[in-house]
């Protein structure tokens, strides 16, 4: 078996003419059989139809008589394959040899092989004697050797290559629980594609589980009860054989009838009546605590039945026909990232038989890639001097040298050939003349490359922004409004589940977890989470709209949309403080596991994988970087701002209050201080907007500050217009009295909506980059605040009873100026009546002048 599900027993008749038996294949679009000379590559696709009868239908245990062509014979057949012309694919094939004491013209004999061969001769067996059917979608094959005290068992189930295939004996004594007590074997594909078969035990009705004490119970290995098998007496299971093939899974493995684990494995009665259990479900893969594939649920695929094992059945009329026959990485093309083409081994090529070296995109062998119309594709070609990558719509390519067979080229050519060293970059952009289906080859060889899938718009089309996460296995999509973000989030690996989470890690974040629900329907759900157990995942009810949730050959996808700021009142529940702000980083982490559930989480929901560290997207940049502690450009800027509105400039407000009666001096320590903090508020705003691009005005930092700076700009300018002061004894104009209260109120205003500014700049700051140390910092900010304003009330306080001796001693009041007296003091408005009243009771000396000489 190489392709569709090719099974059968052939045997040949004369020299003419064979037979097929127990013929089963899904159907293809133009089969023949086929003679060639050798079984790689180069011999079979050289090689040559060698009967008139068509194959272009799907078999159920069918058998006929097959008759050669007439310039046919024997001796030019090495290998007898069933091939597809249109794709040249081989879907199963036998080599044939001759008998050792046959005359030179005599028919040959098959290679005894129960089934299929691989392309290099190696036994694969996929037929046995019995065959029972399970469900629509799960058989077991089985071949009875009691002379050998075994039994060889074969598991087929169309099924995701995550999932796993369970086919076990129960316990006799068992009336109830069935499962508990049973001896099953656990069969299925690791991460890297290979086969497993392990024997398992099931203790309880839970995924295997480790107690606090030690002891193990649920659906366990063998090998966990006992801690270690060094002789391999537990894990008496042997695996044979497994492919995986158009979608469906099929492991081989042979077992005991009477193991030599008396305590976990049960005798088989080869001659009796037994009940025997069986499941399909997902399966998690090994962690560092449990190095062991542990099914998880088996998500309603169960049951049981009673076998005899030594009686003949075969109730599997036909092959398994899966809905998913696509089991190749899937490549998505995305507008900003380019595609590195380059050449590798061929270990797992879609279409066989294919030469020894393929083509990999972005690291993944002859994957299927999906574009976007209207959307274009770079390609970074690196693949050699002597492949040069091209898009047709040939499924074969290599017409350069090969063929001579019109087809229509739609990218690339000799041109775009390549090394790493020296790439060659290409820009691809699908129009909608470009069929759904076309495919990436190279020119010089054939089936170097597969398909490509050409779909009308995708999330590069519905998102202005993208960024890779960390490790590069997710990407993250968004789009900003005014009141609003949408977000899409899709996985570069298969899982079960995708969580995207805005936090600094798992812990204190809130995540967005996307999943396929057990009736095939895509869910995303909101939690808080503030623990590392499952406890501690709160759901919560965050306002998304515009939700969907897609798994694409085990690819999850997942996107909603949701206001900046929640509705709901801050800390009135948690989600009321998911506040996405665009002038800042938000800090993105990931996770990936095998399954997820919208209630009842417990450690299989836990994630098997995730971002090694937080990435820091910038939403209004369109970027991404790797988290830093502290943005040393944004900690200057909040030094500088410190310096400016907590120091200096309160302090050439407390100069011009409390100095006057020192002489002139204040006047010029108030405006030194003043325009310092100027200077240094507008270069801390400098570093600011330089390190964030610009900025805008969501963040209640912002607002406070550029009021703030406003107030402080409107000084000077209102220090130039003053008005001119009056004359001892004149009458304060209006004019300069309003100005007199513009110029404190401003000021003061100024200083206390800075000292706001720099509160809630430390808060932000501690919001958007999770510093440990900001809290503590706030405080001290509050508490300086709080000293200077305890140093005002003492100063307040002197001044009173200075101004009390001033008053009885006859001195003027300063209150602001150049240097001049001034006559009136804003904060004792009452003073003006009395120091006139004392003007009035003094004597005046008057000098008089003669009006005219």
């Amino acid at each position: 078996m190489v392709q569709h599900q090719l099974r059968g027993v052939l045997s040949v008749i004369d020299d003419c003419s064979f037979r097929i038996t127990e013929f089963e294949m899904l159907s293809g679009s133009d089969v023949y059989w086929w003679g060639a000379d050798g079984d790689d590559f180069q011999n079979l696709t050289k090689g040559f139809v060698i009967s008139d009868q068509n194959l272009n239908q799907t078999y159920k245990n069918d058998s006929f008589l097959v008759n050669l062509r007439k310039n046919v014979t024997w001796d030019r057949i090495k290998v007898l394959s069933v091939w597809d012309i249109p794709t040249a694919s081989d879907f199963g094939h036998v080599l044939l040899r001759n008998s050792s004491n046959a005359t030179e013209n005599a028919a040959p004999s098959p290679m005894p092989v129960n089934g299929s061969t691989s392309l290099m001769g190696m036994e694969q067996p996929t037929m046995f004697e019995n065959c029972k059917v399970l469900s629509d979608g799960y058989r077991i094959r089985w071949t009875l050797k009691e002379e050998e005290d075994g039994i060889d068992i074969g598991l087929e189930g169309a099924t995701g290559i995550q999932n796993y295939m369970a086919f076990g004996w129960a316990n006799p004594i068992v009336s109830a629980n069935i499962m508990v007590g049973s001896d099953v074997v656990i069969a299925g594909f690791k991460e890297d594609g290979l086969p497993f078969a392990d024997d398992y035990y099931i203790t309880k009705y839970s995924e295997c589980m480790i107690n606090k004490d030690g002891t193990v119970q649920g659906v366990c290995p063998d090998t966990m009860y006992e801690g270690s098998d060094p002789i391999g007496l537990v894990n008496n299971t042997k695996l044979v054989y497994g492919h995986r093939k158009d979608g469906v899974s099929f492991i081989r493995y042979k077992r005991r009838l009477k193991s030599v684990d008396k305590k976990y494995d049960m005798p088989v009665d080869p001659k009796g009546n037994m009940t025997v259990i069986w499941a399909l479900g997902s399966i998690k893969p090994p962690d560092s605590l449990r190095p062991f594939y542990l099914p998880t649920n088996h998500g309603g695929s169960y049951g049981h039945l009673t076998l005899n094992i030594s009686e003949r059945v075969n109730d599997c009329l036909g092959p398994l026909d899966a809905e998913d026959k696509e089991d190749q990485d899937l490549v998505i093309a995305d507008k900003k990232e380019p595609l590195a083409v380059v050449t590798g081994p061929a270990l797992h090529y879609p279409n066989p038989p294919n030469p020894s070296k393929v083509l990999y995109i972005n690291k993944k062998e002859a994957p299927v890639l999906r574009v976007e119309r209207g959307v274009p594709v770079k390609f970074s070609i690196q693949a050699g001097h002597d492949v040069a990558f091209y898009v047709t719509s040939d499924p074969l390519g290599g017409n350069a040298t090969l063929r001579n067979m019109s087809e229509t080229i739609y990218f690339g050519g000799p041109e775009a050939e390549g090394v790493q060293a020296s790439p060659t970059e290409l820009v691809w952009a699908p129009d909608r003349n470009t069929p759904d289906l076309v495919y990436y080859q190279s020119l010089y060889t054939q089936k170097m490359g597969w398909k490509v899938q050409v779909v009308d718009g995708g999330l590069p089309d519905m998102y202005n922004n993208s960024v890779s996460l960390d490790d590069q296995q997710v990407m993250l999509f968004w789009t900003l409004s005014e009141n609003s973000i949408s977000i899409a989030a899709r996985g570069e690996k298969k899982s079960g589940y995708l969580a995207v989470g805005f936090g600094r890690g798992m812990v204190n974040s809130f995540a967005y977890v996307g999943w396929i629900d057990d009736d095939g329907k895509g869910r995303v759900s909101t939690y808080w989470i503030d623990g590392r157990d499952p406890s501690s995942v709160h759901p919560t009810k965050e306002n998304l709209t515009y939700v969907r949730c897609k798994s694409e050959n085990g690819i999850i996808t997942l996107e909603f949309s949701r206001p900046l700021n929640p509705s709901c009142k801050l800390n009135e529940r948690p989600e009321c403080n998911n506040i996405i702000d665009p002038t800042t980083p938000l800090k993105v982490v990931w996770a990936m596991g095998a399954q997820w559930s919208d209630d009842h989480l417990s450690v299989r929901n836990m994630h098997s994988v995730t971002s090694k560290r937080p990435v820091s997207v910038l939403l209004m940049r369109g970027s991404a970087e790797a988290e830093e502690d502290l943005r040393p450009v944004l900690a200057v800027h909040g030094f500088m701002m410190f310096l400016a509105w907590g120091i200096l400039l309160p302090g050439g407000t407390l100069a011009a209050r409390y100095l006057k009666h020192v002489g002139d001096g204040w006047f010029q320590i108030h405006v030194n201080l003043q325009y310092s903090g100027l200077v240094i508020v507008f270069l801390g705003f400098l570093f600011a907007v330089a390190e964030l691009r610009g900025f805008t005005f969501h963040s209640l930092h912002v607002k406070f500050g550029m009021l703030a700076i406003l107030l402080a700009i409107a000084q000077p300018v209102n220090a130039y217009l003053r008005p001119k002061k009056p004359s001892n004894g004149e009458e304060v104009s209006a004019r300069r009295l309003i100005w007199e209260y513009i110029h404190v109120i401003t000021g003061r205003c100024a200083i206390v909506i800075g000292g706001a500014a720099l509160i809630t700049g430390m808060k932000h700051l501690g919001d958007r980059y999770g510093d440990e140390n900001i809290h503590g910092l706030i405080w001290a900010l509050i508490i300086w605040f709080l000293v200077g304003a305890l140093t005002v009330i003492y100063l307040e306080y002197r001044e009173k009873k200075r101004r009390s001796r001033d008053r009885i001693s006859g001195r003027s009041n300063w209150v602001l100026g150049n240097g001049e007296e001034e006559d009136i003091d804003l904060l004792n408005p009452s003073r003006t009546m009395a120091e006139k009243e004392a003007f009035s009771s003094e004597r005046m000396e008057v000098q008089l002048e003669p009006l005219s000489r």
